[in-house]
């Protein structure tokens, strides 16, 4: 079972973490599969793995799937467990309940997201009635539990942003409020990022940030990547993506090359670990971690 505080001692410890993120499948076989999926995935031994929040349906059904998924995961032992909670479709004493639904269920930390409206990241923030308009009021609702908190941050910037300084003052502010770690939108290069880190330091924010990245090759087209991570991709990523054509392997092989190249530079920008969007297939980012030494982590407690 979840001991507490091994997401936040991972991401703050003296060698790089690792961790997947998944989300909960929508049907109970799909989540059966998915558990001995990331069963599998602890070959590579991730310090932690992400249970994000779903998107679609209703409050309750997405409730129940973290929740259902969470303790799944927590019940195969090995990594711990961070669930993601959005503030999108749900009242206050509600979002109190789910974050104690979490906590039982094995959450070992949670990342607090405003979410995107229904009609996506660009269409207006409307608050659902007695709920919160920012993230940072999840962030004081988790604290209240005494919950490790982690936000998101944004190298290209949030899409409802005015700009660099808006980012940054609404990530300090999520820091002075009890966020003790950040994880990035997708990067698929390491500029973005370490000019992010060096925005954030020079505002005096000094919380750990993680870079999210994801092996693209064999993934959706890129309109479905550049709209989920709010970057248009490298030129150079493009050029070896047409290249390789629609060979599936050929792609995916490209997809784990550029992981392996920017993962690298990532790390030697001094990123405290790597984040994996997996998209439910852990295998390409395992791959990845592999040709980076990123495997054989110390057992929790060793």
């Amino acid at each position: 079972m979840s001991s507490a505080h091994r997401v936040l001692a991972a991401i703050r410890g003296t060698r790089p973490s690792v961790s997947f993120e998944f989300f909960p499948p929508r049907d109970a076989s799909a989540e059966a599969k998915l558990v001995q999926h990331v069963a599998a995935a602890t070959e590579v031994r991730p310090d932690f793995v992400s249970v994000t929040y779903g998107a679609g349906g209703s409050s309750r059904n997405r409730m129940d799937g973290s929740v259902r998924l969470t303790r799944a995961i927590d019940g195969i032992g090995g990594p711990a467990v961070m669930a993601h909670l959005t503030l999108v479709g749900h009242t206050r004493g509600e979002l109190d309940g789910i974050v104690q639904a979490l906590a039982q269920a094995g959450a070992d930390a949670m990342l607090a997201l405003r979410g995107d409206p229904p009609g996506g990241p660009l269409a207006p923030w409307v608050a659902t009635p007695d709920g919160y308009d920012h993230a940072v009021d999840l962030v004081r609702v988790m604290r209240r539990g005494a919950h490790d908190v982690g936000v998101a941050a944004f190298p290209h910037g949030h899409p409802a942003s005015t700009g660099p300084a808006q980012d940054m003052a609404a990530l300090a502010e999520k820091e002075q409020a009890g966020a003790a770690f950040a994880i990035t939108q997708m990067v698929f290069d390491a500029p973005p990022y370490v000019e992010l880190v060096a925005r954030a330091r020079a505002a005096g924010i000094g919380l750990p940030i993680l870079p999210g990245i994801m092996p693209v090759g064999a993934a959706a087209s890129v309109e479905r990547l550049e709209a989920f991570s709010g970057a248009p991709l490298p030129s150079e990523l493009l050029k070896r993506l047409d290249d390789a054509a629609t060979n599936q392997a050929a792609r995916a092989a490209v997809g784990i090359d550029w992981a392996v190249e920017i993962g690298a530079k990532l790390l030697e920008a001094g990123a405290p670990g790597l984040h994996f969007y997996t998209l439910n297939r852990s295998d390409t980012a395992a791959e990845v971690c592999r040709r980076l030494d990123l495997t054989g982590r110390p057992e929790q407690g060793d």
